[in-house]
């Protein structure tokens, strides 16, 4: 069993101090390795064309090859870092080489590697996989795992390490829709089951120049494939928390059971009522909708249920109620755990007789209704507490669907936004090359306290404020919210990465401080600077600076520095 403890790695070897930033030459380097520091935008577009110009298995098989060669690279790197060392004492060096070089976050959930006995069997997570978000992004959700060119890495790191051909599965994938990626490797002849003899060929050489042309019908059917289930009419998701209340509501479609939909506050309660009765037996009937928490007590249940002319003072006419305006439909109501004890008892006689009686009438009507209801309210603890009717809610919860909060649901923000960045510039004429890669790390590192309701709010603002042509950032996204950032390195002065604002600044620090040092105009001088080298623009000198426009602004203000 193979415990090392992978920070103590890091701090053993110093990883980052083997990258170096040869910027005059032109040059980066990971030790005696040349590194390319590529845009992920531009190594997705090359994923991309590779995919629609070989389909999927062949760009599959060449992706994986490639992954290898890089696997083997930084094994080769790791066997110098130990020297005349035990191997084994290196070995998940490869997750640390992986992340630092931005393509993944590897933790070990489990390593075995006997080099003597020639046995290996590892599994490992994998979080914020570039080239899973690279397939959600171009191709949406699809049925298989899609990180190839990080399972050929791990398969030629391991392989270069054993002196055997070592093969990693991916088992879960983002890309599918699961939560994190994760993958187990073991010596090829060790696989067995369906498939293995399949996975194993994509690490082998072929020629593919003649078979070019046969593969177009295989391409047209991968771009159907891979855009299946993208959306499911007006519902978008990809993630395991929408797949589960998606498919609680689509069997519930076509019966007329009563469902309750639960969760926080603009998770979307209203789109699942709108799909079950657009995709029910019902669809050509009306579909009504009450927010039960925007009507006062008192006019609750002349709205619900209909008043007769001269019910009470001011009811000149009479009018039917939302029941019956839904006869035959759907009636949604929402927040319904806000309805007063009155209501609620009313309520209850209505959904076991199927009649309704109108204020000040003493006839019934019959109603034939589908109720779906809604609330971000914990009714079994307002049962509880005596703030509703325990038999209601028995009634209602006879089909509850619980639908997860958008924090749950990190998969499903590419695909909500690209709607709504759709959606938006349409309203506002603007043509827009998307987002940043930050305004998406932000986006997926945000809390969501307002959920999808908030995202649509926030990408309206960016599309508004983003220019015409270009890219939406995080500062376009986030009004008087500082979005999250992750810490990084910075090259200091030797070529080295080190933490940023740490040791690669201690000279610059040392020289700063000295008796008579003047913090006042030294903030002055830097922000100065900063306005200076944006040109005037105070929002990319607040960027430059790592703080908010209204920071920077206030800051100078205050220094008496104008803007």
């Amino acid at each position: 069993m193979h415990n090392n403890n992978e920070q103590d790695l890091l701090d053993r070897f110093a990883l980052r101090n083997h990258l170096r930033f040869c910027t005059e030459e032109g040059r980066i380097w990971l030790q005696e390795n040349r590194m390319l520091l590529l845009h992920a935008r531009a190594l997705g577009a090359l994923r991309r064309e590779l995919l629609n110009s070989l389909g999927q298995e062949r760009a599959r098989a060449l992706l994986v090859r490639m992954g290898f060669v890089s696997g083997q690279q930084d094994a080769e790197l790791a066997k110098r870092l130990v020297g005349d060392g035990a191997l084994e004492d290196v070995f998940l060096l490869g997750p640390q080489l992986h992340r630092l070089e931005g393509l993944v976050r590897a933790s070990t959930l489990h390593s075995e590697l006997d080099l003597k006995r020639g046995h290996f069997h590892g599994t490992f997570r994998w979080d914020n996989s570039w080239e899973a978000e690279a397939q959600l992004q171009d191709f949406g959700l699809g049925d298989g795992p899609a990180c190839w060119t990080m399972i050929g890495y791990a398969s030629g790191y391991v392989t270069q390490f054993m002196n055997r051909f070592v093969v990693f599965r991916e088992t879960q994938c983002v890309s599918r829709g699961d939560p994190c990626c994760v993958i187990e490797g073991k010596v090829a002849d060790e696989w067995e089951g369906e498939g293995a003899e399949a996975h194993i060929r994509y690490f082998e050489p072929e020629n593919i120049v003649g078979e070019l042309m046969a593969l177009q019908e295989q391409v047209s059917q991968l771009r159907a494939s891979l855009g299946e289930q993208r959306g499911r009419g007006n519902l978008i998701g990809a993630s395991q928390g929408f797949r589960a209340a998606f498919d609680l509501v689509q069997k519930a479609a076509d019966n007329p059971i009563t469902v309750l939909l639960l969760g926080e506050t603009g998770v979307g309660k209203e789109m699942f009522a709108r799909w079950l009765h657009d995709n029910g037996a019902r669809q050509l009937k009306p579909f009504v909708a009450v927010n039960c928490a925007a009507l006062p007590n008192d006019l609750i249940e002349s709205e619900l249920f209909g008043v007769e002319r001269g019910a009470f003072t001011g009811a000149q006419q009479s009018r039917p109620g939302r029941f019956e305006r839904a006869h035959g439909g759907t009636l949604f109501l929402d927040e319904i755990g806000d309805i007063s004890p009155a209501a609620q008892a009313k309520l209850l006689r209505v959904l076991q007789t199927g009649e309704v009686e109108r204020l000040g009438d003493h006839r019934t009507r019959t109603v034939d209704v589908r109720l779906v209801a809604a609330t971000n309210v914990d009714l079994r603890r307002a049962v509880k507490e005596g703030r509703f009717r325990a038999d209601l809610y028995y009634r209602l919860n006879a089909y509850p669907v619980v639908i997860p909060p958008l924090r749950e649901r990190l998969a499903d923000i590419p695909l909500l936004v690209e709607l709504f960045v759709e959606k938006y510039a349409a309203i506002y004429q603007k043509r827009l090359a998307g987002l940043t890669d930050r305004a998406v790390q932000s986006l997926q590192a945000y809390d969501w306290p307002g959920n999808i309701r908030e995202l649509e709010n926030m990408v309206e603002r960016g599309v508004l404020l983003a220019p015409q042509g270009g890219f939406i950032e995080a500062s376009h996204l986030f009004a008087g919210i500082e979005p999250a950032i992750e810490p990084g390195e910075a090259v200091g002065a030797s070529g080295s990465l080190c933490a940023a604002g740490s040791e690669g600044d201690a000279d610059a620090l040392d020289r700063l401080l000295v008796p008579g040092f003047d913090l006042e105009q030294h903030e002055r001088a830097l922000m100065r600077a900063a306005l200076t080298r944006a040109r005037g623009n105070v929002s990319e000198a607040a960027r430059l600076l790592g703080v908010t426009r209204r920071q920077i602004a206030y800051r100078l203000k205050d220094l008496d520095a104008g803007l």
